[in-house]
């Protein structure tokens, strides 16, 4: 087990990603955040406060549950039904310049199922991606915008991000997957 990011190192990605988003759309301006279950959500709301502590300009802030819209749906849930929390986005996507938040990137399947309940929600002007960790290991064609850290990991290792929301303190640990 071993530690990429303790609460600090956490703080400083999300304020250099919340930064770099307000650089690359020049403002804020038809910005909506927009987080993926679990963690994604709390990472999102985090950078919409950094957001408006820099720029003075509340952003709307959603929570996006990608559930329904996976593709390993039929592999997972074999004996059960899956568990939807259902999506809470606060306005109207359309037009706007989405920013979709995870705290982790690897194969791109979540992203992927999240830009599709994204487009069932709306036709956004854009999306753009940001992501705590990026692992690596893609398997679909998806790049992300916004990164607060590269991790280059082997297929047998786990990336493991605890927020203080959910998990009672902020880190990100490497570990090796049980077999």
């Amino acid at each position: 087990m071993n530690q990429i990011m303790d609460e600090a190192a956490i703080r400083r990605a999300l304020t250099r990603i919340s930064h770099e988003i307000i650089e690359r759309n020049k403002g804020v301006e038809n910005l909506v955040i927009i987080g993926i279950k679990t963690r994604g959500i709390y990472l999102a709301r985090r950078i919409a406060e950094r957001i408006e502590q820099i720029e003075g300009v509340a952003i709307p802030v959603g929570e996006l549950d990608i559930t329904l819209y996976r593709d390993d749906l039929s592999y997972k849930s074999q004996d059960k039904e899956p568990v939807v929390h259902g999506s809470n986005i606060p306005t109207d996507i359309t037009g706007k310049r989405v920013i979709l938040v995870d705290d982790v990137l690897y194969t791109g399947r979540t992203v992927r199922a999240g830009m599709d309940a994204l487009m069932d929600a709306g036709r956004p002007q854009a999306i753009q991606l940001a992501v705590l960790i990026d692992r690596g290991h893609r398997e679909l064609p998806i790049r992300p915008d916004f990164v607060g850290k590269n991790v280059p990991t082997s297929k047998a290792e786990k990336i493991v991000v605890s927020l203080i929301e959910v998990d009672q303190n902020d880190q990100v640990i490497l570990t090796q997957k049980e077999n």
